[in-house]
């Protein structure tokens, strides 16, 4: 292994063991079913696949270490970031969060931790009030009424971004009958699918799902380079509203508003 996996694949350990640890303090703290339920730990598996070359070692080479979790669920990633000696900020907005921000409040205050906590509506006409190196935005962007002011917002703040975000592949047939309305192929067109309230997942803040050109050229359009790039998931048969057919696109940015300084 090179010095770069290297480095990298401990940061992963010591993220899995945090993610063990933390379990046990938030059992203290309240029951099971307060906090959110899907582990966000294990991104750190996913960004040490994602990240290639001598992105490897951006973690480590960032300073100063300034971040943000955007959409943070209950803080895992800021608070395991913050311990690796980061300067972090949780940014959410309470009545879409699981548990309105309430975890990552009780977890502050239970540990003493300085990560700080915005409340903001991503749907509204928000301003991030301070530059960060670094924003965690990861499951969010489908859940955006409007994702290009989001995206183009983040990038007069953030010198990187690692974002992830549900992408298709195929349309959904436009009727029951898929021999005489076949899905078609989607994935080469800039085009993103709207879902209707309750299609995926059940879930009415569902949006936007789109397709892996149409990523990219959102991405390119709100000021982004893409330095890494990655389709994880259901890839051949991704659709924009079955759970089987789920596929996530992760990519790791730069904006081209600070690299013009």
């Amino acid at each position: 292994m090179t010095q770069h996996v290297d480095w990298l694949s401990d940061l992963q350990e010591r993220a899995a063991n945090y993610a063990t640890s933390l379990k046990l303090q938030r059992q203290q703290l309240a029951p099971a079913e307060f906090w959110y339920p899907y582990g966000t730990m294990s991104n750190f598996n996913i960004i040490s696949s994602l990240l290639t070359g001598p992105n490897r070692t951006l973690l480590r080479d960032i300073n100063p270490k300034r971040a943000a979790d955007i959409g943070a669920a209950d803080g895992d990633v800021a608070f395991f970031l913050e311990q690796e000696g980061w300067d972090m900020t949780i940014i959410d907005n309470p009545p879409t969060n699981w548990n309105g921000l309430r975890g990552a409040k009780l977890f502050k205050e239970a540990t003493g931790s300085k990560v700080r906590i915005v409340e903001t509506d991503l749907d509204a006409q928000f301003t991030l009030t301070d530059e960060y190196d670094l924003v965690f935005f990861m499951g969010i962007l489908y859940h955006l009424k409007n994702p290009f002011f989001a995206l183009e917002g983040l990038g007069l703040r953030a010198r990187h971004a690692i974002v992830s975000t549900r992408v298709m592949r195929w349309s959904k047939p436009l009727s029951s009958n898929e021999t005489n309305n076949p899905r078609q192929l989607l994935e080469h067109l800039p085009v993103a699918y709207l879902l209707d309230s309750f299609e995926c997942n059940n879930d009415p803040t569902n949006y936007w799902i789109f397709s892996d050109a149409g990523l990219r050229r959102i991405l390119d359009r709100t000021g982004w380079n893409i330095l890494d790039y990655l389709i994880a998931g259901e890839k051949e048969n991704a659709d924009p509203f079955s759970a089987a057919n789920d596929a996530r696109a992760f990519a790791l940015l730069e904006s081209r508003h600070f690299t013009r300084r």
